[in-house]
């Protein structure tokens, strides 16, 4: 991280969702250390979401946090008021950059995933992503940045991954369509698509279980699974105005699994 691209960031705002544990907290601690004031969603612990606000304030940065379901897009045009009261009282009207991180996991056979399951996934990682993004453009700077999480997932397949896999694709082909149709307004959109890491996503499961975290490593070309911090930190410099000329790209970050 150099001087000038700390200098740049600073008094920047970012939004992340899914923001108070794992790759979205990781991301928002990088993200205050370049500078950056935070706002960050959470779904339903709110003592996280307060522990992460008091570490980035003792950063020297702002930090706000908001409960949101963001599989539920009615709950959208309340979340966009909350943001645009935050900006104004912290003298701003426009945020700078949206990482459209929050998720959750589904492990099901094809043949037995249901029309409900199928559902949750899809108004979480698509529906959601779409409209969210949708309603919070009005609030976002000129010029700013768009992430949306991805995963290794949509390039291989592994049974029992054909919902999420698949609206990790879809949300692939929108991020193309947003760096197009954005592009007017200076605003580029890219995916990041991180590989297996080492936290309570589904359970746990990678952190916590031995042959799954060693089937991981074998995997993967470094020889170990991802932890947040090789996640994070990649994003908060993805974000800065050195990577200002990609857009429209889906960059994996996850020590080449699956190659």
């Amino acid at each position: 991280m150099t001087d000038n691209a700390i200098a740049k960031d600073r008094n920047k705002i970012a939004i992340i969702t899914g923001g108070s544990r794992g790759l979205g907290r990781n991301t928002a601690e990088n993200l205050a250390r370049r500078g950056v004031n935070v706002i960050f969603t959470y779904r339903s612990n709110k003592a996280e979401a307060d522990s992460l606000i008091r570490e980035a304030e003792a950063m020297g940065r702002r930090a706000a946090a908001f409960q949101l379901d963001t599989g539920n897009v009615r709950s959208f045009d309340a979340f966009a008021a909350a943001v645009r009261q935050t900006l104004q009282n912290w003298g701003r009207d426009r945020f700078d950059y949206l990482v459209n991180n929050a998720g959750n996991s589904l492990h099901a056979a094809f043949e037995q995933t249901t029309e409900q399951q199928f559902d949750e996934i899809v108004n979480v990682h698509f529906k959601g992503v779409y409209f969210l993004t949708q309603k919070l453009l009005p609030l976002m700077n000129d010029g700013g940045r768009i992430v949306n999480i991805s995963s290794g997932l949509a390039r291989f397949a592994l049974p029992g991954s054909s919902a999420y896999g698949a609206t990790k694709g879809a949300v692939e082909v929108l991020t193309r369509y947003l760096a197009k149709e954005l592009g007017p307004r200076h605003i580029t959109a890219n995916v990041i698509a991180p590989g297996a890491v080492e936290t309570d996503f589904s359970g746990g499961m990678v952190r916590d279980n031995p042959e799954i975290n060693k089937r991981v490593a074998e995997m993967t070309a470094m020889g170990r699974v991802g932890v947040p911090n090789d996640i994070g930190p990649m994003i908060a410099a993805f974000l800065s105005d050195e990577n200002r000329w990609v857009n429209g790209q889906r960059i994996e970050v996850s020590g080449g699994m699956a190659l």
